[in-house]
């Protein structure tokens, strides 16, 4: 397998990319249109900054974890620092690239709203297959605020500077957040489905039992049975049901935990322990904290 590249800074990315100069240390935004320079099939790559990548046309598919995804008009796709992509062989050789990239480093936004709100964005972790797709409104508006975002990078750099670019980039980011509620909305019947396969995934899970042995599930696991990322799959489940992934598992170990409390002669402890807790005590706070009662009240007025 290819060796993975690590690119850390603005400045280092401006070097792989020719032509394209340097307005600011921390911040770009660069416009792929004409720009027929693709990295070889197959280059597999991290960067040291976040990246929202807007594309119309691509030369390249992106490959982002174990899923290959082929750009589509209007979509959008934002990228964690850190994470590994891969470049997948284009459909077509030599076609033009049309759409624009947005890079800023941690160290622009720390200090500023964005940088404390930064993680509330999880659509950062999200697989490419989870990209964003923009009608022509929300196109529009997104390009005309990079647009805003690259003038200011055209503007001698003073000390209003950060605070210009990152109140647009946040507000870049405040408009994703809309548009992918409104993709949650329309893609309601789908998302159905994926909760009834979380709810017989899990009732499953915990109807085997062993679980002192296997342990509760994690959202990963999760995650990875329905095909999606783990934050895509929270934020899904949140937007379908009012709980989040995390939730999701919670229910159902609390369902399985009054039935055990109702219809065994277990106590607490041996109750916690084979539901997978290592410390009952853990076991008697989360109770409790769904139920509003103690393990023990649950059993005696049930």
């Amino acid at each position: 397998m290819n060796e993975i590249k690590h690119i850390e800074t603005i400045t280092e990315m401006h070097r792989i990319l020719p032509g394209k100069s340097v307005k600011h240390p921390l911040v770009a935004l660069i416009d792929f249109s004409n720009y027929n320079e693709p990295f070889p099939k197959g280059t597999r790559f991290t960067m040291g900054f976040y990246t929202v990548l807007f594309k119309n046309r691509c030369v390249n598919k992106l490959k982002y974890g174990q899923q290959t995804y082929d750009f589509q008009d209007g979509s959008l796709m934002c990228i964690a620092p850190r994470q590994v992509i891969t470049l997948a062989e284009p459909d077509t050789e030599g076609e033009e690239v049309r759409g624009w990239g947005l890079f800023f480093h941690p160290d622009f936004i720390r200090g500023t709203s964005l940088g404390k709100n930064i993680k509330a964005y999880s659509f950062f972790d999200y697989q490419t297959s989870e990209a964003l797709h923009l009608s022509d409104k929300e196109k529009q508006n997104l390009c005309e605020i990079a647009q805003k975002i690259d003038r200011e990078l055209s503007e001698n750099i003073d000390r209003h500077s950060q605070m210009l670019l990152a109140s647009n980039i946040e507000l870049l980011l405040n408009y994703c957040v809309r548009y992918y509620d409104r993709q949650f909305i329309t893609r309601t019947n789908a998302n159905q489905d994926v909760v009834m396969k979380v709810d017989e995934i899990l009732a499953d899970y915990f109807q085997q039992g062993n679980l002192s042995e296997k342990g509760l599930p994690s959202v990963k696991q999760l995650a990875e049975q329905v095909h999606l990322s783990p934050n895509y799959l929270s934020d899904m489940l949140k937007r379908e049901t009012g709980m989040n992934a995390q939730d999701r598992i919670h229910y159902h170990l609390i369902e399985e935990a009054k039935s055990q409390l109702l219809n065994t002669n277990k106590n607490i402890s041996e109750l916690a322990y084979g539901l997978g807790f290592e410390y009952p005590p853990y076991f008697s706070r989360l109770f409790k904290n769904k139920t509003g009662m103690t393990p023990a009240e649950f059993r005696r007025v049930g």
